[in-house]
């Protein structure tokens, strides 16, 4: 959840969204890679959801929270607890706190809830097909 004046949010947000993250696909003959934008969904209650590959996981963490405070935002356990079962997230784990991305987010604060994992596809459309990916 991030928090903060609206025009420092939405620039975090635009950021956020104008990322490149590198999807690694596979099939049984080679790997290969393309190159996707990170997606911002707006959900209930201020919350919003940023997709990106797991790659990608503990630099976006790092980015956006500190490692040190993950724990330090005052929600009550049991508030969390039902934040994360009703948006089927899971806590957020352990990261290195050694490579961000360039995002300008001087002035937003972000509350973080969890994590969200997608299971694994094989691509159907002309650039993925027969290749295994994550489900973005």
């Amino acid at each position: 959840m991030p928090y903060g004046q609206r025009i420092w949010v939405e620039r975090l947000l635009r950021e956020m969204e104008a990322q490149k993250h590198a999807l690694p696909m596979q099939n049984d003959k080679e790997e290969k890679i393309i190159y996707i934008d990170g997606q911002v969904r707006s959900l209930p209650f201020g919350v919003y959801e940023y997709v990106f590959p797991k790659e990608n996981l503990e630099q976006v963490l790092n980015t956006l929270i500190n490692s040190k405070t993950v724990g330090a935002y005052h929600i009550p356990k049991l508030a969390l607890a039902m934040i994360r079962k009703a948006l089927n997230l899971k806590p957020i784990p352990e990261f290195s706190d050694d490579k961000k991305f360039l995002w300008v987010h001087d002035h937003v604060s972000v509350i973080p809830l969890g994590i969200r994992e997608d299971g694994e596809i094989v691509g159907q459309h002309e650039f993925d097909k027969g290749f295994t990916h994550e489900a973005i």
